[in-house]
């Protein structure tokens, strides 16, 4: 009797060529394991297709075969939405060769791009254009917009610009049976219907398999002003986020919360990183452009901490006076992830809050774990325009790593950190989405018929399961 496994991977061969339908181990390895290097799984092959059709043949035939597909891009998930699981008999559809921009359309402000496209590629092709895309992430040269848009990311302007779905006209997709759903129109108004492409956007590839998608362009900065103000506290923060907003409208593009552990972290592991404004508990890094030549916008940003500094929110301010002192800036926050990952194992919170919570939701929440987990290191940075927050915590001195991410500690730093943001009002998910991590907390924090409606769905769209299972539900 012929091997089941080695017949499906002959058919998915014939439709993506033998050379990419990796099974040994070393080409496989890298698609089975996340970028934290928390989830390690194990796939029957790695198949790479480089265009829709041969996206929707791999489906097809995997659909024929009962065996599970699961969508990967850059490989860049914070919790474990891309990862097989342990099992060896799922394929992991790696969609990096479908890397074309298909056109930008500088008249209708858009682009449209396949989904292994990466972030950076997407703003370097409206670069081009003259225009800009403003989803930006720290991951932006290795993550692709698939990726992006499977997880709803979030990053550092959605101030001014919104979530990665709010800069989404159109999406083509490839469904559970392998048709191919054409939603892929450059229309700001089309009010015919249910918004079918938003399904799509932040469901982890467990709905569908997005291949391409139309996206918006705005006009680019000409000019651009970087600051750094040092707070005494979360609260100081609020005040001058709410003050900025005033003083600066819609150029306000960023607004960014970092504590001084955070940058102290990010110093460490980045040597020659600056201090620029060194012995403050709390930073905020803000970012005003224009699309026109403002020569004055730096002086309102200047007066703008100013006011900040006689009010008493701000305690200390800098304002970057070259490219090169923003770029610094910015990079200091930036690299806090990857200081992390240096560091150790850590626990992460991506959560979000109305901002009016976020100073008590802190104090709480730092009280709360300092009872239960003592020595416990914050680690507590992220879009403070927006309500989230990355919420994480390192282990105390003296305790390894690996033990302080052991599952009971997690599930009790969780249930602590959670049951403080659902009880404001808050989302245990701002933007790095559900995937493995936060499945048992989505059932415990999310109202019952809203799971029942989220099931009905994925029972329609993928009646046999084998869209990324075992991911968000």
């Amino acid at each position: 009797m012929a091997d089941p496994g080695a017949t499906l991977l002959a058919r998915l061969a014939t439709i993506v060529g033998a050379d990419h339908v990796l099974t040994a181990a070393g080409d496989v390895a890298p698609h089975t394991t996340d970028w934290r290097g928390r989830y390690r799984g194990a796939a029957l092959a790695v198949v790479r297709p480089a265009a829709t059709a041969e996206v929707a043949a791999v489906v097809a035939a995997c659909a024929d075969a009962r065996t599970a597909v699961v969508p990967q891009g850059g490989n860049t998930g914070l919790v474990g939405g891309g990862t097989p699981h342990v099992s060896g008999n799922e394929i992991v559809l790696s969609l990096t060769r479908m890397h074309r921009v298909r056109a930008v359309d500088a008249d209708n402000a858009t682009i449209t791009v396949e989904a292994g496209v990466t972030l950076a590629g997407v703003q370097q092709a409206a670069r081009e254009a003259g225009l800009a895309f403003p989803l930006s992430l720290a991951s932006e040269g290795s993550c692709t917009i698939g990726g992006n848009l499977a997880t709803n990311a979030g990053g550092t302007a959605v101030l001014r610009y919104g979530n990665a779905r709010d800069l989404v006209l159109g999406v083509e997709v490839v469904l559970a049976d392998g048709s191919v759903l054409d939603l892929a129109r450059g229309l700001r108004k089309d009010n015919t219907g249910y918004d079918l492409k938003q399904l799509f956007i932040g469901a982890e590839g467990t709905l569908g398999i997005v291949t391409a998608a139309v996206l918006k362009l705005y006009a680019a900065p000409r000019t651009q002003v970087t600051a750094l103000a040092a707070l005494a506290s979360v609260g100081g923060a609020v005040a001058l986020l709410r003050h900025a907003k005033q003083s600066l409208g819609d150029r306000l593009v960023g607004f960014e919360l970092m504590s001084d552990v955070a940058l102290e972290l990010s110093r460490k592991h980045h040597p020659g990183t600056p201090d620029a404004l060194p012995g403050h508990a709390w930073y905020a890094l803000v970012q005003a452009d224009d699309s026109a030549d403002d020569a004055t916008l730096a002086d309102r940003v200047e007066a703008m901490l100013a006011t900040g500094v006689e009010l008493g929110f701000v305690v200390d301010a800098t304002v970057a006076r070259s490219v090169a002192q923003a770029d610094a800036l910015w990079a200091a926050r930036e690299n806090i992830s990857e200081a992390q990952r240096r560091e150790g194992p850590n626990l992460k919170h991506d959560i979000s809050l109305p901002v009016s919570s976020i100073p008590l939701f802190l104090d709480d929440a730092e009280r709360a774990l300092r009872a239960a987990i003592p020595g416990v290191r914050f680690v507590v940075f992220g879009h403070l325009g927006d309500g989230n927050l990355h919420y994480n915590l390192s282990a105390p001195e003296g305790t390894s790593p690996e033990s302080f991410v052991a599952p009971a500690m997690l599930e009790r730093a969780q249930r602590i950190v959670h049951d403080l943001v659902a009880a404001r009002g808050g989302s245990i998910s701002a933007e790095h989405g559900i995937g493995q991590l936060k499945r048992a907390e989505l059932k415990r924090t999310k109202a019952p018929l809203e799971l029942a409606v989220m099931r009905r769905i994925k029972a329609a769209l993928d009646p046999a399961g084998i869209l990324n299972p075992g991911k968000v539900l």
